[in-house]
This record gives C-alpha cells, structure tokens and sequence, in this order.
C-alpha cells in the first residue's frame, strides 16, 4: 500500500487499537525494508563499477586508475621507440589522450560519489534503519502499555481497600505514563514517515543525477577523443611506409610521391637486367618462400634487393601478384565493358582503333602505369625466340592479371573474363605498343635501381614497318591530337588460315567451354562435394578444373596452330 495510506492508519489509530498498529508497523517494516535493499543493492554495485579507489582525494585517486597506467606505459613506449617509428608516435599520442581521458574518469567518479553514493549510502544504512528503530521501539512501548493496563484492570477489580486504593493509583499513573510514551513514539514514527515520504522525489533524483553524470563524461570523453582524432590521423596517413600489395594504385601513388608504382618498377628494372632471356618468364611460378620474402620487400620500400636478380621467376611472379591483388585492375571496372566491345569489333584495323580508343579514356595514373608495363612487355616479347613468350604467350598469362569483372562470381563473368576477349585486347597492345604509345618510357623512373646492360640489337618486326607483310596501313581516330596522330601502323596477319575461319574456331571454344562445364558439375555432384568446394574450384587459379585455366589453355592451342 502506498505509504500516505500507511501514514493515514498510523495516526487514525489510538491506544485501543494496538493490534492494528502491530498490523501496521509489520507493513511498514516490510515496505522500508525492501526500499532499504535495494538502495544497498544499487549502492554496491555501483562501487564496483568505479575504477577508482572510493574515499580518497582526487589525485591519489587518478594515479590509481588503469587508464593513467595505460598512458605511462604507452608514453614510456613511444619515448623507446622514438620520433622515426611510427608505432612510436602513435604511442606518444594516444599515451597524451589517455592521460587526459583519465583526468575526465577521475572528475567523473569522484562527482558521482558526491552526488549519487554517498546519498544512496545514507538512505540504505542511516535514514531507512533510524525509521526501522523507532517502529521496534514503538512495539516494545505498546507492550509495556497493554502490561501496565492489564495490572491496573486486575487491580481494581479486586477488593476496594485503602492500600489496594493507593496501589492501583500507583498503577493508573505508570498507565497514562506508558499511553504517554506510545503516543509519544507515534508522533515520532509518523513525522519520520512524513519527513521519507516528502524526500521520496529526493532519493529518486538520485538516479536522474546518475545518469546525468554519466552522460557527462561520456560528452567529455568523446571531445578528448575528437580532438585526438585528427592529429593521429595526419600521422598515420603522413606515414610513406605503407604495403603496396592489395593498395588501390591512386593510394600508393599518392603516398609514395611517385607516378609508376613501387612494385611494378622494382619488378621491370630486376627482369631488364637478368630475366629477358629467361625461358618461360611469367609463366612458370617461382617458389612460394621466396615470393612471399620479395613481395614482403617490396611492401617495405627497401631498396635491398640485390638478391632477388637471380630468381627472375620469384620477380615475375610478384608483378603478377601485385596487378592481380589491387582492388580494381589496372585497366579499370569502368572500362570492362568497353574493353570487351573493342575486342568484339570483327574487322581488325578498327577493332585496334576502338582499343586505342578505350586505352585514351584510362586514368591518368591507371594509363602511365599502363604504358610503362605494356612497354616493357614488348621489350620482353623481342627475346621470344629465346624466352617462348611471344605477345600472345604473354596475353595469356598476364590477361587475367590486368582486366576482370567486377563481380566475378558467376560463371559467365568468370567466362567472359579468363575467355578469349582478354587475349585479343592484350596481345594487340602489345605487339603495337609502340604505336599505341609512341613516346619513349624511361624504366629507371626513380633512379634508385641500376641501369640494365644494354641487350643486343633486334629488329622490332611487332611495331616498325615491314615492306613484305602486306600489311596496311591504319590511323589513330581524329581525337588523336599530336604529330604522331597520322602515324602509319603495320599490322601482322598469319597467312596459315583466311579471317573467316576465325570465327569458326571461336564458336568450337564456345561448345567445348559448355562441355567442360557439364562435366565439371557432374563430377562435383558424383562426388558429393559442397556448393563452396564449386565455387572455390571454379574461381581458383590453380585449380585443374578452373573454367580460367582451360580457356587460356584453349587459347594456347589457338596460338600454336596460328589462328
């Protein structure tokens, strides 16, 4: 019942009704008690939630805290580390932010003591049990007023003799005296009760000013934080040393300060100097040990790599791994379908107009980046009859490394991507190159790496002139501006079969994709093998039944019979 209902009874009552007030004082005890444990209750948890130690002052109070060690520790880290680590700048600031988030932990803890614990503590151990006294007391007072009555009554119903007279005067006065002290001890009761009930809205605020407090500090703490935020920010994105594998090229450009990317001219100023002449470069894959340490290298920016230019395979394989890792290849998601259409155009002197075309709409950094490979590219196609890789070679294996589909999960973007599109965009820039990019590259562009020893001379029977080809000639699109834009461009055609039998051959690759891929799931579903066995096994490169590696292998079939 509500305590104005108690308090209402209590003072109704009078000295006849002591049961009822025994009836009540028991309801009230109950209501004050279950008011009491929970105030202690929420008092000791509350204690437990304080980092520091309650009761002390302020600053033995902020040296205790964890946050004040964690911040000694991480600037004691950071002055080890010094002013040339970034780890050790972090450090520096974060162990400045802690320190101050502490001094707001400390402010916070210490205001919440004063304003919430400490009144939390006074109501559960000092204001609620002095109300619980004077209801024990107000019982004891009610039974030494029904023993005195009780006497009194006997008395005087007894003979009436002068000395039984004088006696039970005696005992009517300890009467009104005991009926004096229980009033007495109501009155007492009932203001206690008054006084609770009236600071009721009082001892509730507590929890408003609770969460309050702790709103508060979390405002201050998210200022500190916001403050910090940026200056460790601009540190870590002032910091150069940063990988380059699986970084978007525009990114590492930018943080590097450089226009051809680290990994790209490390990689071409190693294989310049021994790997031209490398027999199957690109296509054969190095040891796994070692192309982890290259790649490891390269993310560093060390120009230690001295060891690395006898393992030309390891070299290769890393530029292959950094084209492959960049979140969006080199030659775009936007221009995908653009590429894929240029391929598509059947007659070849416009189908290389539309490629030239698409490559004139790359990025300014995608595009110089581009240039620079598919220069080198060419350089390593003049040594073909030494390596075996000849444009179309090269196509093969660096195609799916330089253009995919954005969302290669399906198995006809896997298709269009690994199938033969890639190879006739590739293979034409490059036994062009130096018609698409006729300014000549310099591939030391920092100059941090040793020049190569200048290769002996070959005829570039891919990009110059040949009077007995038969070859036409084709311009750039009037978009072209520059002297070089009427350009004549001889094209090589292999005499072994007509234009028209190409498409056939096309259309035989086709079905027997088709057909691969039929057994290819029947066998997944003989062996009972999970949706995500599929997948991986047709999205993996290494994979013996990768849609990938059997088109590409169609393709090298193509170029051995010279279509």
């Amino acid at each position: 019942p509500p305590l104005e209902t108690f308090r209402v009874k209590c003072l109704a009552q009078g000295h006849d009704g002591s049961k009822r007030d025994l009836n009540l004082g028991l309801l009230i005890e109950r209501r004050m008690e279950m008011v009491r444990i929970v105030s202690h209750n929420t008092h000791k948890r509350l204690v437990t939630c304080l980092q520091g130690q309650i009761g002390t002052d302020a600053e033995k109070r902020h040296k205790k805290l964890p946050l004040t060690a964690l911040s000694q520790a991480m600037q004691d880290g950071g002055s080890q580390l010094g002013e040339e680590s970034l780890i050790g700048k972090m450090m520096e600031v974060c162990g400045d932010a802690e320190t101050r988030l502490a001094s707001v932990l400390m402010q916070h803890e210490v205001q919440m003591e004063k304003d919430v614990l400490d009144p939390l503590n006074q109501l559960a151990e000092l204001d609620i049990p002095n109300i619980m006294k004077q209801r024990k007391q107000l019982s004891k007072l009610v039974l030494d007023y029904d023993s005195a009555r009780a006497r009194y009554l006997s008395m005087i119903s007894g003979t009436n003799t002068l000395a039984l007279t004088a006696k039970a005067d005696s005992l009517k006065e300890e009467v009104d005296e005991a009926m004096n002290k229980v009033e007495q001890c109501k009155d007492q009761l009932a203001a206690d009760m008054y006084n609770f009930s009236s600071k009721e809205g009082d001892y509730a605020r507590y929890y408003v000013m609770l969460l309050e407090a702790q709103a508060d500090y979390h405002r201050k703490s998210l200022s500190v934080l916001e403050s910090v935020l940026p200056t460790i920010q601009a540190e870590q994105d002032s910091w150069t040393e940063k990988p380059a594998f699986g970084t978007a090229l525009d990114e590492h450009l930018k943080r590097s300060g450089r226009d051809i990317a680290l990994p790209m001219e490390a990689c071409v100023m190693m294989l310049l100097e021994t790997g031209m002449r490398e027999e199957g470069l690109f296509r054969i894959a190095a040891g796994a040990s070692k192309l982890k340490k290259l790649k490891a290298a390269l993310d560093c920016s060390t120009s230690q790599l001295e060891e690395f230019y006898s393992d030309p395979h390891a070299v290769a394989g890393a530029l292959k791994s950094y084209l492959r890792e960049l979140p969006e290849p080199l030659m775009t998601f936007q221009l995908y379908d653009d590429w894929i259409q240029a391929s598509n155009v059947p007659d070849p002197d416009k189908r290389l107009q539309a490629l030239w075309v698409t490559c004139d709409k790359l990025p300014k950094n995608n595009k110089a980046n581009f240039r620079y490979l598919v220069k080198f590219l060419a350089k390593l196609a003049l040594e073909s009859e030494v390596n075996k890789m000849t444009p179309s070679n090269i196509a093969i294996v660096l195609g799916p490394n330089l253009l995919w589909a954005k969302n290669e999960g399906t198995l006809a973007e896997m298709a269009a991507a690994t199938s033969v599109h890639v190879v006739t965009i590739i293979e034409p820039i490059i036994q062009h190159a130096d018609w698409f990019f006729p300014e000549d590259v310099d591939f030391n562009v920092s100059e941090i790496f040793a020049m190569p020893t200048p290769v002996s001379n070959h005829t570039n029977h891919l990009t110059t002139p040949d009077s007995d080809s038969g070859g036409c000639e084709r311009k750039r699109p009037c978009s072209m501006v520059g002297p070089e834009a009427d350009t004549p461009l001889p094209v090589t055609r292999s005499p072994a079969f007509p234009e028209r039998v190409l498409p056939v051959f096309r259309l035989v690759c086709v079905i027997l994709s088709v057909c691969h891929i039929i057994g290819f799931y029947k066998h997944i579903h003989a062996s009972n093998k999970t949706v995500k066995y599929k997948k991986t096994a047709l999205t993996s490169l290494h994979s013996p039944y990768s849609l990938r590696n059997y088109i590409l292998y169609i393709n090298q079939i193509s170029q051995a019979t010279q279509f």
